[in-house]
């Protein structure tokens, strides 16, 4: 079987999506430890600060009956100059999978370009797969919701920066066709190419995307999603982004002109009282500490997915 991996939601078809969501919910539910990866050892690599991707991936492997081998990359000979290229064909020589936590995505796809195991997007600046795919998990589970098609009778919100949890929202909105509004200012509005991506989909899907700059079309959502208004990387813009960003704040006032069922969520980690309030945070912790949770599942699952295909079993529906 060729080697398959998880660089971007686009790597996914809706069918592989809906396998990987079935398989975590499953997961959750059985509570169980499973012993099907003994012998095998996925590489962690993080050129970034990680908490949940890199606790989370552990524990997946770990529960699977795997070992997780952890590479800051401050420990490799890449920080001495040695090329992807060659990194990836000797790492790839040792280990069954790798998760690859990188600033440049482009870095990502040539590590997977000659790695010859299977690769796992941990977050780029242009995408976080696992998180969104996570995301959706949440939303599924608390907004009980069996299928997702259903997905459509929901209104997903996000505010904020244009990051890569923003391009993510849209590729899987893309792919699985159901309604997502993206609220930023403009000069912070998804990249054009970003976009026009996603936009590729809509005829075949039905997606209706939405970019726009008004809060206002907050009105009626279900869910309002939102992450930090600096993301690693955009230290030195922190201070005029407070300014821009403001405006699109998660607090009381945004939330009442949501609908009475929504949920709030936030990738983590928050600055609370910047892009969400001390209080709102509070309010939903439960729906942001549910997706949090659900990034387990959703890593066993991908880890299964990727690295034994044939683990995944038919299609089955969600836990309640």
């Amino acid at each position: 079987m060729a080697k398959k991996d998880l660089l971007s939601i686009y790597d996914l078809s809706t069918k592989e999506i809906k396998e990987i969501l079935n398989k975590a919910f499953k997961l959750k539910n059985d509570r169980k430890h499973l012993d099907v990866f003994k012998g095998k050892i996925l590489g962690l690599i993080f050129e970034k600060p990680s908490t949940r991707t890199m606790v989370s991936f552990t524990a997946a492997m770990l529960q699977l009956g795997g070992t997780p081998v952890f590479l800051n990359t401050e420990n490799l000979q890449r920080k001495r100059g040695e090329s992807i290229h060659d990194t990836a064909i000797v790492l790839s020589r040792y280990l069954d999978g790798l998760m690859i936590r990188s600033f440049k995505h482009s870095d990502l796809e040539e590590f997977a370009k000659y790695s010859t195991a299977p690769v796992i997007n941990g977050l780029t600046d242009h995408e976080h797969p696992c998180q969104i795919l996570a995301d959706i998990m949440t939303v599924m589970e608390i907004h009980k919701i069996k299928t997702v098609e259903a997905l459509k009778k929901i209104k997903i919100v996000y505010t904020g920066d244009s990051n890569n949890i923003a391009n993510s929202l849209l590729a899987i909105s893309a792919v699985l066709g159901f309604d997502f509004t993206l609220i930023s200012p403009k000069e912070y509005s998804p990249k054009k190419r970003i976009l026009n991506k996603a936009l590729e989909y809509t005829s075949s899907t039905g997606a209706e995307i939405k970019i726009t700059s008004d809060v206002n079309d907050a009105k009626n959502a279900d869910v309002i999603y939102t992450d930090v208004w600096t993301s690693m990387g955009f230290e030195a813009e922190e201070k005029k982004r407070k300014k821009i960003f403001a405006p699109y704040q998660v607090n009381s006032e945004l939330l009442k002109k949501a609908s009475s069922k929504c949920i709030v969520l936030h990738c983590l980690p928050a600055i609370r009282g910047e892009e969400i309030t001390e209080e709102i945070m509070y309010k939903y912790e439960s729906s942001i500490f549910t997706q949090a949770e659900n990034r387990l599942y959703v890593q066993k699952a991908v880890l299964l997915y990727l690295l034994n295909t044939s683990l995944i079993s038919p299609p089955q529906k969600p836990c309640a």
